[in-house]
Formats: C-alpha cells, sequence, structure tokens
C-alpha cells in the first residue's frame, strides 16, 4: 500500500465547496472563472449532488461515464474532514467549516457523541436533546430558499433539518421522481434548484469498488443524462459530489492500550479520528500517536489543524468543543477503530481524510 506524499488542502474561499453555491447565485457573467463554462451565464441553474463521487474515481472509469466525462469543468476540492454531514453543510451555507461548526460525521456533544447524520446519541432519537436549529444557525443559499430535491425518508430528518432549514422541499422515492421534480421546478421558473443523489456512496461504502460500483456509476450517469435532457434553453446543469473513496476493505486499526489509556472518548470517523484526551494528556497523547502512526496517519492537534486553516478559519468555541484533542487522518488504505463504533467495520470503502482520493471532486456542467 502506497503513502500518499501530500494531503490536499482545501481551497476555501476559491474552487472547493464552500463557493460553490455563492458562485451559482451570483448574477450571469459575474460568477468566478473557475465555474465551469456552460453556467457562467445561465439563467437557470440546477445544482445536482453525486454524494461519494470523487474526481479520481470518475476518471479512472470514463467508459461507464459517458454523460459525466462529456461536461465541461474539472476538479475542486472538498472540506475538512471529507465527509458527508460538513461537506453538504459547506455547500448549503456556502460557509466552511469552522463557520457553520458541523464539522464532522460524529462529534462530541456534552459528554457524549452526535451521530450528525442519523441525529442520534446513546442510541436514541437526539433532536429534542440537540435542537438542529440550535447546532447549525446559519442560513442556507444566502437566503433564497430554492427548492430541494432529495430523498423523501430524509425531509424530516435531524441533519436535514440543520443543514437545509426553511426550504421547500420535494421528496423523491425513486430516482425519476428526481427528474420530474428538477423539470417541474425550472418549467415553474426557479432560477435555482438543488438536488441530491446518494446512491454511488451507498455502493462504495456495502461493496466497494468492483461490478457493485461500476454498475451505480453507468446508472448514475444516465441520471445526470437525463436531467441534462430536462433543461429549458438558457437553464445548466452542475454537477459535483461531497467527497470521494478510499478502498479500506479489512485494513482497520485497533490503537495501542499505550494511546486508549490516555482517550476518555473517541469521534470522527475511521479515516479522520478524534482522540479526546484525558485531562493533562493531550501532548503525551499527540506524541505517542506520532510515535506509533506516522506511517499510517498525519497526526495532528485540534490547534494544529486550526492554525492550518485546514478548517477555513478560527474555530468557535461551539465548533472547537465539538472536536477532540488529537486526529489521526489516514495517509494509507487504512482505518482507525473506535470501539463505540463497530458498525464501521462493515464499510468497504471509506472517506473523511484529506488524500487526494477522497479531497477532489468533480464540478461539471451542461447547458440546456
Amino acid at each position: 500500500m502506497s503513502v500518499e506524499s501530500e494531503l490536499v488542502r482545501p481551497d476555501y474561499g476559491g474552487a472547493c465547496l464552500d463557493g460553490v453555491v455563492p458562485a451559482l447565485l451570483a448574477a450571469p457573467g459575474r460568477r468566478p472563472a473557475w465555474v465551469p463554462a456552460p453556467a457562467a451565464n445561465a439563467e437557470q441553474i440546477v445544482l445536482l449532488v453525486l454524494d461519494g463521487l470523487g474526481w479520481e474515481q470518475l476518471c479512472e472509469r470514463p467508459s461507464l461515464a459517458p454523460c459525466l466525462t462529456s461536461l465541461r469543468g474539472g476538479p475542486i476540492t472538498s472540506v475538512t474532514p471529507t465527509t458527508t454531514a460538513t461537506a453538504l453543510t459547506s455547500i448549503t451555507t456556502g460557509l466552511p467549516p469552522a463557520e457553520h461548526e458541523v464539522v464532522g460525521y460524529r462529534v462530541k456533544v456534552g459528554s457524549q457523541v452526535l451521530n450528525v447524520l442519523r441525529w442520534r446519541m446513546a442510541g436514541a432519537d437526539a433532536r429534542q436533546l440537540v435542537p438542529p436549529s440550535e447546532f447549525q444557525t446559519h442560513e442556507v443559499f444566502g437566503g433564497t430558499a430554492p427548492p430541494v430535491i432529495t430523498r423523501g425518508e430524509f425531509a424530516s430528518s435531524g441533519f436535514t433539518m440543520a443543514h437545509l432549514p426553511g426550504v421547500p422541499m420535494l421528496g423523491w422515492q425513486v430516482p425519476s421522481a428526481l427528474v420530474v421534480h428538477v423539470q417541474r421546478a425550472l418549467a415553474g421558473g426557479a432560477p435555482f434548484v438543488y438536488a441530491y443523489y446518494d446512491g454511488i456512496d451507498k455502493v462504495a461504502h456495502e461493496q466497494g469498488f468492483g461490478p457493485y460500483y461500476d454498475a451505480e456509476l453507468t446508472y448514475a450517469d444516465r441520471l445526470v443524462a437525463d436531467v441534462a435532457r430536462v433543461l429549458p434553453h438558457g437553464a445548466a446543469l452542475v454537477v459535483t459530489a461531497d467527497h470521494g473513496q478510499v478502498f479500506v476493505g479489512d485494513g482497520v486499526i485497533n490503537l495501542s492500550r499505550a494511546l486508549t489509556d490516555d482517550v476518555t472518548l473517541m469521534s470522527g470517523e475511521g479515516r479522520f479520528r478524534w482522540l479526546h484526551a484525558r485531562p493533562g494528556c493531550a501532548t503525551r497523547l499527540a506524541d505517542r500517536a506520532r510515535d506509533e502512526l506516522a506511517d499510517d496517519a498525519w497526526v495532528r492537534t485540534v490547534d494544529e489543524l486550526e492554525a492550518e486553516g485546514l478548517f477555513g478559519g478560527r474555530l468557535t468555541p461551539a465548533g472547537r468543543d465539538r472536536l477532540g484533542d488529537v486526529a489521526l487522518l489516514a495517509r494509507r488504505p487504512v482505518a482507525f477503530l473506535d470501539p463505540a463504533d463497530p458498525g464501521e467495520t462493515r464499510l468497504r470503502c471509506r472517506h473523511g481524510s484529506l488524500t487526494a482520493a477522497e479531497m477532489w471532486v468533480p464540478l461539471l456542467a451542461a447547458a440546456g
């Protein structure tokens, strides 16, 4: 297994997920140069997010995605960490994680860990204990409230209420309905439409790369083609993703007793694992982690991550309190086990770290 030579830093304020919606909401002709040409002057825009489709994975399979690979554009960066909860919130708010404070998939709330995607804590629904409207307080889509097209069962979830508050929701039960919703929204004059499809990510997690992944990518490519076909003249489809994927399989690392003795709990996910240190042990924990795991991970303290700008600015007190003291950012195709979250071991492909395979995502466009 090869070692990544460098981590990929988010291009906050530039060609990065936090800049996509502000760029597309700008007036036609005033959008930044990194916006693909078909969307530069479009009067109506559909932003379709394909969860889990990394730029590297797309480029490695061009024959499976003839529509996507025919679109104009190129790669942009995701955010830190490269996880759905954080990246989608950066897309919808137009803010880096340091500002919107949804800083991970599993984050510390009080003395427990909140699973942000499921909005569960200690195995129970956490919407009453952790109100989504208080967890993430920034407006989305610049306050414009565009139609949002997503799976119907997501409409009332805690995470949806946190990263998509106050927008009209159009739920789909089967992907063909996504296309119909897009067509109707555009016909109704909506200047901006947001759509979300999660199939690629689900298959990658469950099956890894191989025939199931290839079949799903082929299917998602047809979905993109179907959406492109319903665009009226003057409209554009823009396609992006929240993160890429790394095949980990059984490459799961159990942390040593020397490390876990200094840890009160863990959060984050396998490829961006947070260690919460016992009082007075943070420095020793970081030093030991570097000694033991330097070949497998970029080891950073929370202060180092903040100083390097990897969250896109200075953390707020609330955001900082949700994170641990020492982070393990996987640099090889491995994951770091949290015994409190054993279900993760079933995942074949994963994400969260800052390797090129996880960080680079497409930003592609087609004109109607």
